[in-house]
């Protein structure tokens, strides 16, 4: 596949431009599957976690980078899926029912499946809200869930449009697993909505120690519309993170 073929060629070039490091990487099981949660500063996220975890880890992307017209669209379409990042919709309702069925049969089948319970990046370069999908998706597979803190990814196109900055030191931190059916029992909540909240806000709360981030008790997504908007609170889109809120591949 073109993922054994392009991943070399990946890790090589990052490890000549930034220099990026694993930690915790025994925490990744061997085989079996797993949900890799991670916080989402940068682009680059998606190629420096991947790059750096010896097995291939799986991405759900969204359905827009499949459906587009031109060579070109095709062309990153095939790409895409030819490394294991799999369209999903992400308008809610059956969408949503049929995103999380594609994640679990990835999990059942002993994948790794790399998840930002954000949702999208951080626009101003804190941690915010987790959705519930990476807890209900790990709970109903049987997995365990992977905390990962991305830490120097923000700083590298910081400012610039083409050339990376060469200076920051990327870290990659893994966690200890997590049982997700541990954390929705601990929430002592009987109803199945406030125990994948509770599961959900502990998951962020590992991957904010892993992280070192400002945590935010707000989806990031709700903070970019208020951001475009130009309406006060939280700071400047892209401030932090050099980047356009623009939503990503997640």
């Amino acid at each position: 596949m073109l993922y054994n073929v392009f991943k070399p060629l990946v890790v090589a070039l990052l490890r000549i431009v930034w220099r990026p490091r694993i930690e915790g990487a025994e925490n990744i099981p061997a085989s079996g599957g797993a949900v890799l949660a991670s916080n989402h500063l940068a682009y680059a996220d998606t190629y420096v976690m991947p790059a750096l975890v010896r097995r291939k880890v799986h991405f759900l992307a969204k359905a827009d980078l499949y459906s587009a017209r031109g060579i070109g669209p095709r062309i990153v379409a095939a790409f895409l899926r030819s490394i294991g990042v799999m369209p999903i919709s992400r308008t809610g309702g059956s969408a949503s029912r049929a995103t999380l069925a594609t994640g679990r049969a990835l999990l059942e089948r002993g994948l790794l499946l790399g998840i930002y319970p954000e949702g999208t990046r951080s626009p101003d370069g804190r941690l915010h809200k987790g959705k519930t999908g990476a807890v209900r998706m790990a709970t109903e597979a049987g997995v365990p869930i992977i905390p990962i803190g991305m830490i120097g990814t923000d700083e590298a196109q910081a400012g610039r449009r083409f050339i990376p900055r060469t200076r920051p030191r990327m870290r990659v931190v893994v966690g200890e697993p997590l049982d997700p059916r541990a954390l929705a029992d601990a929430s002592g909540s009987a109803l199945e909505g406030p125990r994948l909240r509770a599961a959900t806000d502990a998951l962020m709360a590992a991957i904010r120690d892993l992280s070192g981030q400002e945590y935010v008790d707000e989806y990031a997504s709700d903070v970019k519309r208020r951001l475009r908007a130009g309406e006060p609170g939280g700071k400047g889109a892209g401030e932090g993170s050099g980047e356009r809120p623009v939503d990503p591949v997640a």
